[in-house]
């Protein structure tokens, strides 16, 4: 037979959070994947009742008290959880009364990370089909575009009057236009150059390009981790990535509240066991470029990485585009959160080859 501190060993070493409720709904017991869901010790919340520790609603106490009525067991999906600490968790847990013992078993399953990669597979997928297409459409409108510049030289060149190559200067002029923006549509022309990097270096170039264009006005705060190793990556595309996030935000804080009142934060992190698309990388950088400007409109915010798109009136929609395709080629993400009076930008980048 098992000894009670052999069954709390065997319970510890479960990946499901288990939780022991009495007929009183008190915690009489949190197994280690409990108390890391609910951020809660075992031995401090023993004795407490569960609605302290987690509520759910009114309905869902009610539930578990027919069940311990009943004896019937069940199960609940996509239950939204606030923590004691404030924190809401998204789980799918099971009801298991034990009569005999005159006790309940919740086992509980977390579902943020599964509806995290979901989102996130969701996005790198639409971000793939988006980027397929825009190479293809630009690929498309380069091609004429070089026949329209060749044709008006030559015609600038049989031209009997030379006030009249005025025109074809302007057809020249307009057509090389178009075909930089072609190429800015297309991304980096060259393949990353990938060299041992110093994620901190980038992001102090990044500080200092955006100081200088503010003229010193904005406040720039730095939340280093100084443990983060080096990784391999292109130096030159990263900071151009990252400066056009940084950029835009300084321009949302200049149009919006001023130079004197605004801030960004530059923050890096290490993150473990990070799902990027279907790959599950080990360790990973993630670096955040927050602003308190107004935040980005609701009807685009699901949109600000698709190529022309912009809350600004004087903006192209370029720069987010082709930051997303240089983190992709980094085999990196980069997300947004954004509310009014707060923008966060978040990048993911491997610090290892899986």
């Amino acid at each position: 037979m098992l000894n009670d501190r052999q069954l709390r060993q065997l319970l510890d070493s479960l990946t499901s959070a288990v939780l022991v409720l009495d007929d009183s709904l008190l915690l009489c017991y949190l197994n280690s994947a409990a108390e890391d869901l609910l951020a809660a010790s075992s031995a401090r919340v023993s004795g407490q009742p569960l609605a302290d520790v987690v509520r759910e609603s009114a309905a869902a106490e009610k539930a578990m008290r027919n069940a311990l009525a009943s004896g019937q067991k069940y199960t609940v999906r996509r239950a939204s959880w606030r923590l004691h600490n404030m924190e809401t968790r998204t789980v799918d847990y099971s009801v298991s009364p034990v009569p005999e013992l005159g006790l309940l078993l919740l086992e509980v399953q977390s579902m943020d990370r599964l509806l995290r990669i979901a989102r996130e597979d969701a996005l790198i997928s639409a971000q793939e089909t988006t980027r397929n297409l825009v190479r293809g459409m630009a690929h498309e409108v380069k091609n004429p575009l070089g026949g329209i510049r060749g044709a008006a030289q030559l015609l600038q060149r049989e031209l009997p009057d030379e006030e009249l190559a005025e025109y074809t200067q302007i057809i020249i002029a307009e057509a090389d236009r178009l075909r930089n923006l072609v190429d800015r549509l297309l991304g980096p022309h060259k393949p990353a150059k990938m060299q041992p990097t110093n994620v901190h270096e980038i992001l102090e170039r990044v500080a200092q390009l955006i100081d200088a264009e503010c003229e010193g006005e904005l406040k720039i705060r730095r939340d280093y981790d100084p443990s983060i190793p080096e990784f391999p990556a292109d130096s030159e595309q990263l900071i151009q990535a990252l400066l056009n996030i940084a950029r835009n935000a300084m321009q949302a804080i200049d149009e919006s509240i001023g130079f004197k009142a605004g801030e960004i934060v530059l923050r890096t992190r290490i993150q473990r066991q990070f799902t990027i698309g279907r790959h599950t990388c080990s360790l990973v950088c993630r670096i955040e470029i927050e602003d308190n400007g107004p935040g980005i409109p609701e009807d685009i915010r699901e949109r600000i990485f698709y190529p022309m798109i912009s809350g600004r009136a004087e903006g192209s929609g370029l720069g987010l585009s082709i930051s997303q395709n240089i983190i992709n080629q980094h085999r990196g993400l980069i997300k947004c959160d954004s509310r009014a009076g707060q923008s966060v930008f978040q990048v993911y980048l491997p610090l290892v080859k899986e």
